[in-house]
Order: C-alpha cells, then sequence, then structure tokens
C-alpha cells in the first residue's frame, strides 16, 4: 500500500445508499405532478406520412400529446458534437438537425415519435396505444462499413454515403518510409462490438416550469455539470433560468452525462401545462433509447525490423455513430484513439484514419473508458500478433520495445505522457501472476481435456485536462462546519468521502466537520469547469479543492498574526493550528473562522481554480483462463493487474474502481453485445433474456496492485483510475482467451467470446486440420 493513505474506514455514503436510503430521481414526488410515456418508432427507417393522435387527446386522464410537430414549431434542436478538430482538407463534422421529437422520419428502432402526458403512468400508456402512425418504409443500414458504401441507404439528403466525418493524424509520408524499410509487418482487424451501458438506474427526468420566473428547474441523474447548459441550449432558452437538481445516481458510465431528447419534450410539456412532469423509462426504453457504447472497428498493421523493433504503425478506425450524434460521440472516437495510437511503446513514427459514420441504430456515446479500451485493445492484440508472426516470446517483444521508466515526460507522434513505470511495472505483474510457472499449469489442464492461456495487456490512457480552468469553493459556516462546492458529480466514486478528506488534511481538521456540495444549485458563485468525466475528478476537482484550502490557509496567517498579535512573518501553520515561532502561542482555523464572520459569509472563504492538465495512467494486466472445449464455456482462472493511477490517496477506494471497470470489460469479452437485425434494423437485444451481462460469480477476486508514477501535471500527483479496470480488461482476457484457442488452432477470433462462438470456432479449426 502505497504511503500517506488513509486506513479505509468506510465511506460516508455508504450506508445511505446501501441501506435504501438514497434519493434518485423516480424518488421525487411533487405536487401536482403529471407523467409522460413515449410512444417509440417500431421502424428502424421509414417516413412519417401522418400521426393521428385525436383518439389520445380525447383518453381519460390525458392533458397533452406533444408530437414532432411540436418540438420543430418550438425549435427543440439537439445540441450538435462537440468536436472541434478539423477533419482531412479542413472538413468539419456534419451534423444534421436533431429534433426532440421525429419531424419527417424515423431512423432507428426506438426513436421517440411522440409523448403522452396524463394523470398517471397507466393512463398515458393506454393513451398511447391509440396514436396511429403511417409509416412508408425505407432501406435499412446497421453496418458501418456497408452504410459508407457507394449505393447504401442515405440517412439524411446532407450527409452523402453516411460519411460524418473523416479525420487524419500522424505523418503519413514518414510511416510510408517505415514500413518501406520494414523486414516483417503484422496485419490485424479487431471489433470493439456495440454495447449497451445498463445502469441500474432506469432513465428518468422530471420538469417543472415557473411561469412568474420563466424557470425551469429540471431533476435527472448527471455526472454533474453539463445537463442544465445542455437542456438550455436544446430549448433555447437561457441557461441561468435552468436549474439541474441532482440526487444520487445509479451507475452513469458516460451515458448520462448529456441532454437526451425525451428531456426536452418533457420541458415542452412542462411549460404548456405550467405543471411537474416526470417521465420514468422502463428497461426495454433503455436498451432501445439510451445512448450505446464503443461500435468501433479497427484495423491496421505494424511495420517491424527482422530483431523485432517496432518502426511505424498505420491504422484506420471505423466508428458508427448510430443514426444521429450524442454530444460526446464523435469527440471520443477521434480523439481518445489519436492521443494513444501508439500504445506504451517507443513507435517512432504512426499515421491514422478515423471514419466516422451514421447508421439505423441508436446513437453511440461515451461508455466507461470511452475510446481508450478501443485503442488499448487493437494495439496490444496488434503485438501479441506480432509475436506469433515474429515467433518471438510475447514478453520478450514488449520488453524491447517498451518506453524506458527513465524516458519521460514522453513525446510519442501524437501526445506527450507525463511520467509512466512501464518495465517496472511489467516485471512485477509477471511476478504477482506467477508467469513463469504458467506451462506446468497449461500440461494440467490438459490432462483434464482443456484449453488454458494466459494473456497481458500494458494500457496507457489519457485522463483528465480541460480546455477552462476547474473552480471549487470552501465556505465556513455559522455552525462550526465547513462546505465545499465542486461541479462534480458522482455516480459511485465515492466523492462525499474522499473530497472532504483531501481538504480536512490540508485545513487539518476533522474530516466529518466537512460536507460536499456537488453541482449545488447553493453555491454562493455559479462555478466554471466540467463534470465527472473521463477520469478527471481528482486530478482537476481534488487539485482544485487542495488549491483553495490552501489560500485558505494563507487567508488565515494575516488573521492569526492579527488574532495573536504577531508579526505575519513569524506566524506558523500545523495541523490546523496557527502558531507563533518560539512561543505557545496559538489559535486554531476553526477558532479563526468563529471570529472573522462577515456579513457575506467569512473572511476565510475561498473561491479557488486551476487549469485542468491531462495526464495519463496505465498498467500491466495478467489473466490466466480456461476453455472447455467440448462447450466452449470460457473460465477466468485469475487476474492481476499492476496499475499507475498516481498518486493513490485511498488504495481501497481506488480498487473498488478497478473492480468495476473490470467487471464492465469483462463483460464485453465474454458475452455482451448488441445486434441488430441486418434486413429490419430490429433490436434483438432489447431484454436480459437475450443481452449477457456480468454476474458477481464469474470471475475470480482480482487482486491490483500499486506502482505509482506521480504526475508532474497538478498538485496532488494523482491519476485518472475510474476507467483504468475496463481499458485493460479487453485486450488482457482476449489475449489469454486467444493463447488458449491458439492451443486448439484457431489463428483469429474476436469478441464476445461467448460458449457458443467459442465452441464454433474450435470445431472449425478442428475440421480444417
Amino acid at each position: 500500500m502505497a504511503n500517506d493513505q488513509h486506513v479505509f474506514a468506510g465511506r460516508r455514503e455508504d450506508i445511505r445508499l446501501v441501506t435504501g436510503q438514497g434519493s434518485y430521481t423516480a424518488d421525487k414526488t411533487l405536487e401536482g405532478q403529471l407523467h409522460a410515456v413515449f410512444l417509440r418508432a417500431d421502424q428502424a427507417h421509414a417516413r412519417i406520412v401522418s400521426v393521428d393522435i385525436d383518439a389520445a387527446l380525447e383518453a381519460r386522464g390525458v392533458h397533452l400529446v406533444l408530437t414532432g410537430e411540436d418540438a420543430l414549431e418550438a425549435n427543440l434542436v439537439a445540441p450538435g458534437p462537440i468536436l472541434a478538430l478539423p477533419g482531412i482538407g479542413g472538413s468539419k463534422v456534419k451534423a444534421p438537425i436533431r429534433y426532440a421529437l421525429s419531424t419527417d422520419r424515423v431512423r432507428f428502432v426506438g426513436e421517440p415519435v411522440a409523448v403522452v402526458i396524463a394523470d398517471s403512468v397507466d393512463a398515458a400508456a393506454d393513451a398511447i396505444e391509440l396514436i396511429v402512425v403511417e409509416y412508408e418504409d425505407l432501406p435499412v443500414i446497421v453496418d458501418p462499413a456497408e452504410a459508407l458504401e457507394h449505393g447504401a441507404p442515405q440517412l439524411f439528403d446532407d450527409v452523402p454515403e453516411n460519411l460524418v466525418f473523416v479525420h487524419g493524424f500522424g505523418d503519413e509520408a514518414t510511416t510510408d518510409e517505415a514500413f518501406a524499410k520494414a523486414a516483417r509487418v503484422t496485419t490485424l482487424t479487431v471489433e470493439s462490438q456495440r454495447v449497451a451501458a445498463n445502469p441500474m438506474e432506469l432513465k428518468s427526468f422530471m420538469a417543472v416550469y415557473d411561469a412568474g420566473t420563466d424557470v425551469f428547474d429540471i431533476y435527472s441523474a448527471s455526472q454533474g455539470v453539463g445537463l442544465s447548459d445542455g437542456m438550455a441550449r436544446f430549448i433555447g432558452h437561457p441557461s441561468e433560468k435552468v436549474k439541474h437538481h441532482m440526487g444520487d445516481v445509479g451507475g452513469s458510465f458516460g451515458i448520462r452525462g448529456g441532454p437526451y431528447p425525451e428531456y426536452a419534450a418533457i420541458m415542452l410539456a412542462a411549460k404548456k401545462l405550467c405543471r411537474p412532469v416526470r417521465w420514468t423509462g422502463n428497461r426495454t426504453e433503455n436498451f432501445l433509447g439510451d445512448y450505446h457504447g464503443r461500435g468501433v472497428r479497427l484495423s491496421g498493421e505494424l511495420a517491424m525490423s527482422e530483431e523485432g523493433d517496432f518502426l511505424g504503425l498505420r491504422l484506420d478506425v471505423l466508428c458508427d455513430l448510430g443514426a444521429y450524434h450524442s454530444p460526446a460521440g464523435a469527440l471520443i472516437n477521434v480523439l481518445n484513439p489519436m492521443l494513444t495510437a501508439t500504445g506504451c511503446y517507443r513507435i517512432p513514427v504512426v499515421f491514422g484514419l478515423n471514419r466516422l459514420a451514421f447508421t439505423n441504430t441508436a446513437p453511440i456515446a461515451a461508455y466507461r473508458g470511452a475510446g481508450r479500451p478501443d485503442i488499448n485493445y487493437f494495439v496490444e492484440r496488434l503485438v501479441d500478433q506480432a509475436a506469433v508472426d515474429m515467433d518471438m516470446d510475447r514478453i520478450e517483444i514488449r520488453r524491447r520495445n517498451l518506453i524506458p521508466d527513465d524516458a519521460f515526460p514522453y513525446k510519442t507522434p501524437t501526445a506527450v505522457y507525463d511520467s509512466g513505470s512501464y518495465v517496472a511495472m511489467l516485471d512485477e505483474a509477471l511476478d504477482v501472476s506467477g508467469w513463469k510457472g504458467f506451462e506446468a499449469r497449461r500440461r494440467e489442464s490438459e490432462t483434464r481435456g482443456c484449453l488454458r492461456g494466459i494473456g497481458m495487456g500494458i494500457f496507457i490512457e489519457p485522463s483528465g485536462g480541460g480546455q477552462f480552468p476547474e473552480e471549487t469553493e470552501i465556505r465556513f459556516e455559522t455552525d462550526g462546519t465547513v462546505t465545499i462546492y465542486t461541479l462534480s458529480g458522482s455516480s459511485g466514486q465515492g466523492h462525499e468521502t474522499i473530497l472532504p478528506r483531501l481538504v480536512a488534511d490540508a485545513l487539518g481538521i476533522d474530516e466529518n466537520l466537512i460536507n460536499l456540495r456537488a453541482n449545488s444549485l447553493m453555491a454562493p458563485h455559479k462555478l466554471k469547469g466540467g463534470g465527472s468525466v473521463g477520469s478527471r475528478t481528482m486530478a482537476s476537482h481534488g487539485a482544485s479543492l487542495t488549491v483553495s484550502s490552501r489560500e485558505v490557509v494563507k487567508k488565515g496567517m494575516a488573521l492569526a498574526a492579527e488574532a495573536l498579535e504577531a508579526s505575519e512573518s513569524d506566524i506558523e501553520f500545523d495541523h490546523g493550528h496557527y502558531k507563533v515561532a518560539g512561543t505557545n502561542l496559538s489559535i486554531t482555523l476553526l477558532e479563526l473562522a468563529t471570529r472573522n464572520i462577515t456579513a457575506d459569509g467569512n473572511a476565510l472563504d475561498t473561491l479557488g481554480s486551476i487549469q485542468p492538465e491531462r495526464n495519463f495512467p496505465g498498467g500491466v494486466h495478467v489473466a490466466e483462463v480456461e476453455i472447455d472445449p467440448t462447450t466452449g464455456e470460457v473460465c477466468v482462472i485469475a487476474y492481476n493487474g499492476v496499475d499507475d493511477a498516481g498518486r493513490v490517496l485511498d488504495h481501497t477506494m481506488l480498487e473498488g474502481q478497478m473492480h468495476g471497470g473490470l467487471a464492465q470489460g469483462a463483460g464485453q469479452v465474454l458475452g455482451e453485445h448488441i445486434i441488430y437485425d441486418r434486413e429490419s434494423g430490429q433490436l434483438l437485444t432489447a431484454t436480459f433474456m437475450d443481452y449477457f451481462m456480468p454476474r458477481a460469480d464469474f470471475m475470480p477476486t482480482p487482486r491490483f496492485f500499486d506502482k505509482p508514477a506521480p504526475s508532474p501535471t497538478n498538485v496532488l500527483g494523482v491519476k485518472g483510475g475510474g476507467e483504468a479496470g475496463t481499458t485493460g480488461a479487453l485486450p488482457t482476457l482476449m489475449n489469454a482467451v486467444m493463447d488458449a484457442m491458439r492451443q486448439g488452432g484457431v489463428k483469429q477470433f474476436d469478441m464476445p467470446a461467448t460458449p457458443h462462438r467459442v465452441w464454433q470456432a474450435l470445431q472449425a479449426a478442428k475440421n480444417s486440420q
């Protein structure tokens, strides 16, 4: 366990959350509230000929029915993608208009077409059945590669051949030169399949409109700042008049970060009726209409010398955006693959292309890792394949090409890595996983007719950063407590515990006297900054709170000098006490606070900020699996990870994040897969009867070890840790699966490693021998 860590005593939010005392959006009730139910498209691609709502309007308990005509009239236009990078030839991302409700046509199954507002959910659901929509069928396309083919069905008239954006990075000419000199070239194509985030908390939203003040109060799960501004843009309302109330969040994973079309329709209904309107989706609606994750196909080739030195990398990334933009979908599929395209290796040149396509499927958004797992999956699968092609040991080829520990900060062709210790992590991972003794374990599995494999994933990911300053505020209350304000939004990370603890350590006071108000409307100032995205909370919000705390201490020096009748130059601060050097005169920080109450608060109140900078956490993970070739079932025997999350503030809380991330990564490797019918565009995996979800018993308890290389980019020296488990799990587990399957003659295989697909591949290899 790293130094300067607290002994874990539980999180202060745990008792509330595990005993059912949490307060989620669906728990909120308001006097006079009405209920919404959405009519969703049952066609993947069709022109809307007519929408007949007359019978629904006459139904018992119905107050309002909204359709695309209402969305068009109110100009409810979804905010466009947040991608600002120029494309090939200076081109810009194509961003066709999307309204809150379908206007001229529907483009995926589950797209909201109309909404009924009634006295109860049942009344609204009954009325939905009375709406008659006449469709004119249009051709369907669900595969992004096919969507880009000449003559493919077009989703938008102003997006020719469904090509949304083409982005290039690196240097094509120098990369071509490297390949021309190469003695060996390894090629590979892999796919990071489309998955559903499936948070435990169903998507829910409530809106209240005050006609007197022209203010909307909205209630929904989020990741902190962003939803109020996003919804203000969506409905064309002043941002200061959209107030977002955020309670507990039952899972977010990236898909809860931005505005949804349903939210804008609810806000319009609330304004028209001057009544609170609420909506909570069901699980199938969430499968259909929530943003999905991944949906990326990666192809490329690695140029090598005769000795196995990496000389250059070519990469082609094909991204399925779904039928419309989500705010972050384009960005995460362009920026993150670019930043870490060369992984943890000394690859001097790279050239990559990102192509983004529209298809008749639900939109893609950030999902835990947001592009990082995909690129690391590709790089590490490619390195393993290179070892096979070169007949080299998998560890030897990695060690030969890893970035040396003394080379940081390290400039790659596309980024600058701040710090790292990959060689040291590799050595420790080999030790704790028992890599050298694996062959004996493999032979034992063979005696039972099983295939055993071991795999490694070495990964790096961009974390944190941001264009704007990150502000936090510390306020001293009259009752002797301290309130801290941030824009972070917790969805299980433990912010209520760790952020007050940081401030308590800096100020030398009891952490139980400090309360966090995240994304609070009661903050004295409207804070600037970002929410909890991209594993940035500790490096951004935590670092900003640390800087704010130091400013509090600095302010107290002058106040303590006055209180103790001493020169400020003689004042020392130590664990919450101001002392006069060489004397026994002292006063505590909290005593100073009680003496310095002002009309506006307290003289010690502090608004502080930092400019967030990016950092690059990473790790070396090793997994061991066993496959029963008669059934294709994959059993994960062991999982060990050595990770660099920078300075570790609390290993137990970090490990909790690693466990959660690993479960989501393992879920994708071993079964999760959103599947659309290629002919009709119907979603075939819209329930838990059809969609695989990881369970607590499908993996052994993993072991994680800290190997921190503190980041120089923030005052805490921390790096992101919330997505590392997922980013490491994809390449690690699939490399282990492939190592086992190669024993059965399988040369190529990709996720998901379901029993049926594994069995099929093994049988095909057996029959071809």
